[in-house]
């Protein structure tokens, strides 16, 4: 059965093969939060660009909890779901109180339970960090590990419990930040969801779904939307474009950007075209009209969205 998955075995080839990524040469538990944090919902690749800039500039939570939110969200622009970057802030803000006052003398707390009281920290993230950086010995729980779950499990469909009980049953207790690790660089490399290397496995000896692995688990149906709006680009004589703040909430909060919405005027203005962005579970089609404006702000001074940037483009910036 899949609850005996051979720690030896898993180990030997995660020394072996793993990806020599950044965050891996160090014990530094507020790095690897950061790493844990940008790659939510950003590819490797990138990751690890953002994560050396975010290093270099707050290499401790003093130092981001000292800068304003906008310096963090011009840092991380272009990574997408600027939400983190603005939870990330908070829960440097709050790791940074006395204690007396909720806070950890700005150091990250010990324990996952612990960690999870932070802003923006789920159980993934509480459960990595711990025992990564501090050896405590929980199970991690994200999509790469479920489908290793599912295939050794031969699951069509596991629920979030079904899959906590099989990583906590399988957890190597005297390892377990290189075992989730492990896991987790199995499910990313190796069984991965539309050509695993079955015949590269470590652990394929247990794997009950190994004849038909594209079974396991069912693709979820995602269901997308779309998001229609219109945007008002101005500029003024000297070529700069209107940029506001958006509020704390919304797709782009916080992030500067040309006005934009689904109720904007665009009365006597000319129409540029049409600007389309892809999101994880949205398209959104932005209407662009061209006028002009009595002062603009230079766009390398604020933080601006992917999505600002493809508009500004289609202005000539």
């Amino acid at each position: 059965m899949s609850e005996h998955l051979s720690p030896s075995a898993l180990l030997a080839w995660y020394a072996e093969s793993k990806r020599d990524l950044p965050w891996r040469h160090t014990d530094d538990a507020w790095k690897i939060l950061l790493s844990e944090i940008l790659l939510q919902q950003t590819q490797v690749s990138r990751g690890i660009h953002y994560w050396q800039k975010l290093v270099k500039r707050f290499p401790t939570p003093q130092s981001m909890a000292d800068a304003e939110v906008d310096e963090v969200l011009h840092l991380w622009q272009g990574a997408g779901y600027y939400s983190r970057a603005r939870r990330l802030h908070a829960l440097s803000v709050q790791v940074c109180l006395p204690t007396i006052e909720g806070g950890f003398n700005g150091n990250l707390p010990l324990t996952a339970p612990a960690l999870l009281t932070l802003p923006g920290i789920g159980p993934y993230t509480a459960a990595a960090v711990a025992s990564i950086a501090y050896g405590e010995p929980v199970a991690c729980v994200d999509g790469n590990i479920r489908r290793v779950m599912a295939r050794q499990s031969k699951r069509l469909d596991p629920s979030v419990k079904e899959v906590e009980t099989w990583a906590n049953a399988v957890l190597y207790h005297d390892d377990a930040g290189d075992w989730n690790q492990a896991l987790m660089e199995l499910g990313a490399t190796v069984c991965t969801p539309k050509r695993p290397l079955c015949g590269q496995c470590p652990v394929a000896s247990t794997c009950a779904g190994k004849s038909t692995p594209l079974l396991y688990p069912q693709p979820k149906k995602v269901k997308r939307k779309r998001l229609d709006l219109k945007c008002t680009l101005r500029f003024d004589t000297n070529g700069l474009p209107e940029l506001v703040q958006r509020g704390n909430d919304g797709l782009l909060a916080g992030m500067w950007g040309p006005p934009m919405g689904d109720g904007i005027d665009v009365t006597g203005l000319e129409y540029l075209g049409v600007v389309e962005h892809t999101l994880s579970h949205r398209d959104i089609f932005v209407e662009v009209w061209h006028g002009s404006c009595h002062r603009g702000t230079e766009p390398s001074t604020v933080a601006l969205s992917s999505l600002d940037r493809k508009i500004l483009a289609l202005g000539g910036i």
